[in-house]
């Protein structure tokens, strides 16, 4: 069989390889590690061994930068010639021309071997774009030592309901991608055939009911990540957990487990995950796309797809891989997955698709931790998909604002050559060049950082992004944001409202960080005080973890049932809150969160001053007899003020952009209500089909915010050298 394929491989390049004289390089870019990686690079050395026509050579890139760097490479000529990548974005980039169409006969050999829904998946409308590879939907994982009989419907989870503090079924419950196969399998769709979000439909409600009615059961807990699901499933309190293949590497040796198709609804029909479909594209900008094809034709065949099911162990969408190759036994988990597969529906790859996660996790959320009936949830869904789905401005003619432009370069010209004829005037011209000259290497630097992202991100501001392509706007979206032309004014999605929310946000941490600081700066710097060393270094350590550690542990404290701060309320015998349910205690845990990052930068800037402060002074006032408290409010809080201000304001500045707090604590919610304007921002750029105009107005507008504190701190620093 070996000697065939490469027959049929040297065949089908043989056109190609009369005009060459050499081996012809080709790149594959992919994101594989461990057990995939090895199988790859099975695979390529084999072709690499098997022809001299051809070398592969793989370069491995970061699956989260993966797609930005193929989207900016590709049309320019510098990206690879084949990579892999899921299916996801096979609409948008077919619609951009980044994908090469496979050839018709390579296309019926796919279609004829393939699973269709793999199929599916790399195809858009009549052509097909992609090689599919492996596949990957959620399963059931199902702990053997409590879990004796088959779970044939969902019906069976309630009789696994016995010993206290052992769940039947644990998921990510706030995720739609892990509540599709509730509501696929009662007939949903998340798009409709003109690509517009439909979650309004009897479907949908009666999957939330469904998901309700597990919680209210206590068959699922509360607030589920997927932390929570490792941690229960390896600790023996779940005896099922819904998850997709790659929970495979996150099992304990002792943990006994099968792998089973997930169970029936009360309709019959099985639940119904979402697809995903990882396939080799060939690049339309491949200098030698005929061969690329052919290559993805080698690593996509029956003898790869062995290497890659028993090596790599992917579920393969190749059929006759798993009729086995008579010498290795197919392993059980991989077959549940394929036999999964079998029962899926592929994850539609038009661009509208992201924007059904937004609303469709909104409505879990509403029903799941705020109770809010199905119907209700659904009209809150349908309105933000309505909101996030708008039309895009009209189209403008830039003549005027180019005006305007010139105008601005040649006022500045005009400013800066007025510059230097006024310092050779003043014969200091050779003196200044030389400070130029001098300035250079931090000059460059910074032109190209920070001047010229800037100046981008502001032109990128004026038009309005769809599907690759730029349309000029004007100040569109400026108008938009500013006049509230889309959403309410005071509720959430409006800039006005994330203003609000930063500016109490900013407020409250900072007050709370100087006060706090202040505090223990104070009680630091008694004298006579034992192992003071020791505490400034305990008292220090919040400030020197990674934000995002800190970030993600004050969020487990905060989960509803397994939380620290609950157990604690539970031991006074106080009820349970649910933290993300409300704006309140929601913002509150965002604030204490940012409470706990900050105050030790504040601490150590007043511990500095107090030290500075001359104990003579002290001293003094206890002889005119001032108690400690005056002390502190006529010595103390004065000797503070100057140095506690640029302190202040940079807390300021910091807090007012304190991404990773509100992104990793909250999320934003309820409903988007705790998000500031920097995480609004965020999302309409990546989680809302990719408004990078909006999203650039966004930050041009938290610019000139920013640029108003700026100012602010400049009068207080002259006000403070006046004083």
């Amino acid at each position: 069989m070996k000697a065939g394929r490469c027959l049929a491989l040297m065949m089908g390049l043989a056109l190609w390889a009369s005009a060459a004289s050499a081996a012809q390089d080709m790149v594959l870019w992919h994101s594989y590690r461990g057990a995939e990686l090895k199988a790859l690079d099975s695979v390529v050395k084999s072709f690499n061994n098997e022809q001299s026509t051809i070398k592969l050579e793989t370069i491995s890139i970061p699956y989260e930068a993966m797609a930005s760097k193929l989207e900016v490479a590709i049309p320019r000529g510098h990206g690879p010639d084949l990579f892999i990548y899921a299916h996801e974005k096979a609409g948008a980039w077919s619609a951009n021309e980044l994908l090469s169409v496979v050839p018709q006969a390579q296309a019926q050999w796919a279609q004829q071997n393939m699973l269709p829904q793999a199929f599916k998946g790399v195809s858009v409308g009549a052509a097909v774009y992609g090689y599919p590879l492996a596949v990957k939907s959620a399963a059931l994982f199902v702990n053997t030592a409590l879990v004796k009989e088959p779970i044939k419907s969902v019906d069976d989870f309630g009789a696994l309901k016995g010993k206290p503090g052992i769940y039947p079924l644990v998921y990510e419950t706030d995720s739609f991608y892990f509540h599709a196969p509730w509501f696929l399998g009662l007939g949903g769709s998340p798009l409709d055939a003109q690509g517009k979000v439909a979650l309004n439909t009897p479907a949908f409600a009666e999957s939330l009911d469904l998901v309700r009615g597990f919680q209210e059961r206590q068959w699922v807990p509360q607030e589920v990540t997927a932390t929570l699901v490792n941690n229960l499933f390896n600790g023996g309190q779940a005896a099922a957990v819904m998850t997709g293949p790659w929970f495979l590497g996150e099992i304990k040796k002792e943990v006994a487990y099968e792998v089973r198709p997930l169970p029936k609804l009360a309709n019959g029909q099985a639940a119904t995950p979402f697809l995903t479909v990882e396939a080799l594209w060939v690049a339309q900008t491949s200098a030698n796309a005929q061969a690329a094809h052919q290559v993805a034709r080698y690593l996509a065949d029956a003898s790869s797809a062995q290497i890659r099911l028993h090596q790599g162990r992917q579920v393969v969408p190749l059929a006759s891989a798993w009729r086995g190759d008579g010498e290795r036994e197919i392993p059980q988990d991989l077959l549940a997955f394929y036999e999964q597969a079998q029962v899926s529906v592929v994850m539609d790859n038009r661009p509208e698709m992201s924007l059904v996660w937004e609303p469709a996790q909104l409505a879990l959320q509403n029903v799941l931790r705020d109770g809010v009936p199905a119907q209700e949830a659904m009209a809150k869904a349908a309105h933000r998909a309505a909101a996030i789905q708008k039309p895009l401005p009209p189209a403008q003619s830039p003549t005027v604002y180019l005006i305007l432009l010139s105008l601005l370069v040649l006022a500045g010209m005009a400013y800066l050559i007025r510059g230097v004829v006024r310092i050779n005037q003043q014969g200091r011209g050779k003196q200044s060049a030389v400070g130029w000259l001098w300035t250079l290497p931090a000059m460059i630097p910074t032109l190209l950082l920070v001047i010229l992202p800037f100046v981008f991100s502001l032109g990128l501001a004026f038009y309005a992004h769809d599907k690759g392509s730029f349309t000029f706007v004007g100040l569109a979206h400026f108008k938009d944001i500013l006049f509230a032309q889309t959403f309410d004014l005071l509720k959430p999605l409006s800039f006005y409202y994330a203003l609000a929310v930063t500016i109490l946000w900013t407020l409250s941490n900072v007050s709370l960080h100087v006060a706090i600081g202040v505090l223990l700066a104070v009680a630091l710097n008694q004298k006579g005080l034992r192992l003071s060393g020791w505490f400034r270094v305990i008292l220090i350590l919040p400030w020197a973890v990674p934000n995002y550690i800190t970030a993600l542990i004050w969020k487990g404290m905060f989960h509803k049932q397994f939380g620290a701060i609950n157990a604690v309320l539970n031991s006074l015998d106080l009820e349970d809150i649910s933290w993300f349910s409300s704006f309140g205690t929601a913002f509150f845990a965002n604030l204490c969160t940012n409470i706990w990052l900050g105050f030790p930068f504040m601490m150590v800037v007043a511990l500095g001053a107090l030290q500075s402060i001359p104990s003579n002074i002290y001293e003094a006032a206890q002889v005119d007899g001032a108690t400690p408290s005056q002390q502190f409010w006529m010595i103390t809080c004065p000797n503070l003020l100057k140095p506690m201000i640029p302190a202040l304001m940079l807390g300021c500045i910091w807090t007012f952009n304190q991404f990773n707090i509100i992104y990793l604590v909250s999320g934003g919610a309820p409903d988007n209500s705790t998000d500031i304007l920097i995480t609004e921002a965020w999302r309409w750029a990546f989680a809302r089909q990719g408004r990078y105009g909006y999203a650039a107005a966004y930050a041009a507008l938290i610019f000139v915010l920013m640029l108003v504190l700026f100012q602010l701190q400049k009068k207080v620093n002259q006000w403070q050298t006046q004083k």
